[in-house]
């Protein structure tokens, strides 16, 4: 079965730095093993995200769909976010802008 994977990690990608544990042997697959046994690795993401490594080093990772949506769907939408921001109601000072002249286009 996968390898076990004893030691905290620091992941650097995406907007956030996470260190995490490592996942339990059960929870690692073996590129070759995840493809052969595909079905069961769907079937336990369901419950538990699945790792995939590749050369011994994490490739990839497979969750749930409903997980998938939860982590993917915004909190809040684009005009809370600007509503419940610190610089609110905040005046900016633009500087001026330089009349240009029109420019033709041809259609």
């Amino acid at each position: 079965m996968a390898q076990t994977l004893k030691t905290k990690k620091t992941i650097k990608k995406g907007p956030k730095l996470i260190v995490q544990n490592r996942p339990k042997l059960k929870d690692v697959w073996q590129l070759q093993e995840a493809k052969a046994k595909l079905s069961d690795v769907v079937k336990r993401a369901v419950s538990k995200p699945q790792f995939i490594t590749v050369h011994g080093k994490e490739a990839a990772v497979v969750i749930s769909y409903d997980e998938y949506i939860d982590i993917t769907t915004p909190k809040q939408s684009l005009f809370d976010f600007f509503q419940n921001s610190p610089f609110y109601g905040v005046e900016l000072e633009l500087p001026p802008r330089i009349p240009e002249e029109m420019r033709e286009v041809n259609f």
